[in-house]
């Protein structure tokens, strides 16, 4: 028989795990560098007839060098950069590109972002299976910080529910809410609250912290709350509204806020040379960031090469880690100066020179890491 128990953290962590683009790259999802190409020159068809598409795609070939034969693409912090200069003075540049026109682009640019990415991901990952396998076999006090909007970490942990654990965004989603108008989206779990297990189950909590946002979070700028929609995350790419489908109609639909009406926004954080912190969702994800760093034994990159652009990542650890933990840093381009950006936080640290889907085929590996 079920009855309700509370799920408790340890103290502390014995690891964190960081994981960036590279995590998800044998998936087929595209790295920063892709998305613009996939975008200008890529022959994804539905993007390039779309209004959203021609749009964006018609502003960074009038404003930037593009010759697809060659390979030659903007990058796209620095399409963002220069879109957010024209923001922060809430400047025009010129007639054909108002302020009202600039900040829509660039609406428009992150929507574009949330399809490509959506588009190559919406599948089952093998490589985050094993790796939360090896997880639920060696050790279960552990967290994941990641950088990815894509799901594919999440979707791969449905056979470890409810039995193994379950899933903490470390949010206050809007999912929790008991409304009525939010009882169809009311099936999400919240792990800070008792939950209901069989005596033999010992399930524990296992945080995911997506630092730059998750493409099915649906936020609303009124009531400033997010809702998980789980495997719902696409868009229509003419009105930019995000799109539901009735079952078993599969009749389309658009969402807004269930609670006052409002068009939802997306909830990623585009890789602008600046990043903007302020949005209350994010704010409070760092908040949780920075008390799993602090309690960390142990802390493993995965994928992610600490760019310079991150530098809101790179404060975040300089603040909250502490000099006797240990940092173990996974991936496939071990250069000096990604070695150089990793000492820089830590000297304690180890470097493998592995893929994330090497790492986990790696039974050996990831038992030592996890123990």
């Amino acid at each position: 028989m079920k009855t309700e128990r509370y799920l408790k953290y340890a103290p502390t962590r014995d690891v964190v795990f960081v994981l960036g683009a590279g995590a998800s790259y044998g998936d087929g999802v595209p790295l920063q560098r892709d998305i613009l190409p996939m975008l200008l020159d890529g022959g994804m068809e539905r993007l390039e007839q779309s209004a959203m598409g021609q749009q964006v795609k018609e502003f960074i070939e009038v404003n930037f060098y593009v010759d697809g034969e060659a390979g030659e693409f903007p990058k796209l912090g620095a399409v963002f950069g220069f879109l957010d200069y024209f923001i922060s003075q809430r400047e025009s540049l010129n007639a054909r590109y108002d302020y009202e026109e600039i900040v829509l682009i660039r609406e428009n640019l992150i929507k574009i972002i949330h399809y490509i990415v959506n588009e190559r991901s919406d599948q089952q990952s093998p490589f985050y299976h094993r790796f939360w396998e090896a997880i639920e076999c060696h050790n279960r006090n552990v967290s994941i910080i990641t950088l990815n909007y894509d799901t594919l970490l999440e979707q791969a942990f449905k056979p470890l529910y409810p039995e193994t654990g379950y899933i903490d965004y470390c949010l206050q989603l809007m999912n929790y809410e008991k409304h009525d108008a939010l009882k169809e989206f009311q099936f999400w779990v919240n792990p800070r609250e008792p939950v209901l297990a069989e005596p033999h189950e010992n399930p524990v909590p296992f945080k995911i912290i997506k630092l730059h946002g998750s493409l099915n979070w649906k936020y609303c700028n009124c009531c400033n709350q997010a809702l998980l929609t789980t495997w719902d995350r696409s868009i229509d790419l003419n009105s930019g509204s995000f799109v539901g489908y009735t079952q078993p109609e599969q009749k389309e639909y658009a969402y807004i806020c269930p609670v006052d009406g409002t068009e939802f926004q997306t909830l990623i954080l585009p890789p602008s040379y600046v990043k903007t912190l302020n949005n209350p969702v994010i704010s409070r994800l760092f908040i949780e960031a920075s008390r799993e760093i602090r309690a960390a034994r142990r802390i493993v990159f995965i994928g992610y090469s600490l760019s310079d652009g991150d530098v809101h990542v790179k404060a975040l650890f300089k603040k909250h880690l502490h000099p006797d933990v240990e940092m173990v840093v996974i991936n496939p381009k071990s250069s000096v100066s990604v070695r150089h950006r990793y000492s820089a936080l830590s000297r304690n640290t180890r470097f493998y020179r592995k893929t994330f889907e090497d790492l986990v085929q790696d039974e050996a590996l990831m038992e030592t890491l996890l123990i």
